[in-house]
């Protein structure tokens, strides 16, 4: 990240939090409304006063994550922030979280929360429309990525995975990182965009879609998305190009251009490029972070890294050194690494909502509380995944926990792991997710002796979709032929 972005960050931060000082002592006395048909519950405890300052400095020298605990253990499961005098409430455990995956639209919905989409893949598509044309474009989305289609997938990712890696030498050293972006970007240009995109626009689309990326998920784009930074700039001359590629293939996600609205108008040119940026940016941006952290988690444990080893001999033998996409379902032990790296590694911090009609959350303890319309809602995964109560050790990689006997998020009830959503929030990609990074590790641990050089990355905290920081280096060696599978 340069320095303008990292001033401009620290100043949008330092700006909230001055904000909600001067705030909260000019509104004191200033009463919520409340609907009528609601109970008179009392709101949820807030941070008042001189605690805002306590506050900003939590968050400068220890982070989101610290911030949010901090207050968590101080005031409970619900409690509401003030910013620019909005009011922000988070909801932590699952026992708080159930409106908030599964509530109407018209009783909760992102409202302006993800504007910052809006430059990104274009006013014409998703958080730029109205919430009736959203919900048919999701369906749209849905249909490239049900499961009938999924298998159809297997084969070309495979593909993609076994061409890039013979392109390895037999032993050498990695960055792990920017190896799995640029093979995720070809798996997805292949069974997302076509062949045409993957044969004859690949580089092009490539460099325009990670400027797209890199300059649209900064703290600064989500508080100022249409503010003149150079990241603005770089990020809309990269939305202009990658338009302008889409536009000129006929045959490219030919399902979303015959998609029709339930009044029977076709898509537009624009809403099908919007779309495809969108579909592009779910299917490589979250397998991306998730791959490399699945990767950097099993290779910091030699154990887990064994266990995972040993299904892969285990399933070649099994089927024959077939693999395909019921030999992927069959892959339990990789399941269950990925998962847990995604609890402890969730795509984004937290997720958001805005309060339509007032509601009452009830915590483990028996404390009820009434939230109010004009709240904006927060179910910060960072914390939700680590619950102790819930999760066993929760800051130590241990998969198992989802294994048979112990089903941690089972047991710990609905919505105690929402990586990919929940209800009817529940992100539509979760199998393409683990379908692709269960074809990049399965391949890498059938066929090659990895090792991990370089610490264990820390987090980005200054990105909106959590990534590793620094960069992920790996040693190599290449297995010989057959070395995990000899047939008797």
């Amino acid at each position: 990240m340069d320095m303008t972005n990292c001033s401009a960050v620290f100043f949008a931060i330092a700006l909230v939090f001055i904000t909600t000082v001067i705030t909260m002592v000019s509104r004191r006395a200033r009463r919520m409304r409340v609907d009528p048909a609601c109970n008179r519950l009392p709101p949820p405890p807030a941070v008042t006063g001189t605690s805002s300052i306590v506050l900003l400095h939590t968050l400068l020298k220890k982070g989101f994550r610290a911030m949010i605990h901090e207050q968590y253990t101080k005031l409970g499961s619900v409690f509401t922030i003030s910013f620019f005098g909005q009011k922000t409430t988070f909801l932590i455990g699952p026992e708080v979280s159930a409106h908030f995956y599964q509530g109407l639209e018209s009783e909760i919905s992102h409202g302006k929360t993800l504007e910052m989409t809006v430059p990104m893949f274009g006013k014409e598509v998703i958080f730029g429309v109205d919430i009736a044309t959203r919900m048919e474009q999701n369906r749209f989305c849905l249909d490239a990525l049900k499961p009938s289609r999924l298998r159809c997938h297997v084969g070309p990712m495979f593909q993609e995975v076994e061409e890039y890696f013979e392109k390895w030498e037999q032993q050498g050293t990695i960055d792990l990182k920017q190896e799995l972006e640029q093979l995720l970007t070809l798996i997805s240009a292949r069974c997302l965009l076509g062949k045409e995109v993957r044969e004859k626009m690949f580089d092009e689309v490539f460099s325009a879609f990670r400027q797209l990326s890199d300059n649209s998920l900064h703290l600064t784009s989500f508080f100022f998305p249409y503010a003149p930074f150079p990241s603005s700039w770089r990020r809309d001359k990269a939305h202009a190009k990658l338009k302008n590629i889409f536009a000129e293939i006929e045959d490219v996600l030919q399902s979303l251009i015959d998609s029709k609205y339930k009044d029977g108008r076709p898509t537009t040119e624009a809403e099908v490029t919007g779309l495809i940026m969108v579909i592009l940016f779910a299917g490589k941006h979250t397998s991306s972070a998730s791959s490399t952290w699945t990767g950097a988690r099993l290779l910091s444990h030699p154990q887990c890294l064994e266990a995972a080893i040993k299904e892969q001999q285990e399933i070649l033998k099994k089927y024959k050194g077939e693999i395909d996409y019921n030999t992927l379902l069959d892959m339990s032990v990789l399941h269950r690494c990925i998962k847990e790296a995604l609890r402890m590694h969730p795509p984004a911090p937290t997720f958001f909502r805005k309060v339509h009609k007032n509601f009452t959350v009830r915590t483990r303890e028996g404390h009820e509380f009434e939230i109010p319309r004009g709240h904006t809602i927060l179910s910060p995964l960072v914390i939700n995944n680590n619950i102790p109560y819930i999760y066993k050790d929760p800051g130590v990689y241990d998969p198992d926990r989802f294994g048979p006997g112990r089903e941690e998020d089972k047991v710990g009830g609905k919505f105690s792991y929402t990586a990919f959503g929940g209800g009817r929030h529940a992100c539509p990609g979760e199998a393409y997710a683990y379908m692709q990074v269960k074809v990049i590790w399965s391949h890498l641990l059938r066929n090659f002796e990895l090792q991990l050089v370089s610490p264990f990355p820390e987090t980005d905290w200054l990105k909106i979709a959590l990534e590793p920081k620094e960069r992920v280096m790996v040693r190599y060696k290449r297995h010989p032929p057959c070395g995990l599978y000899t047939e008797n």
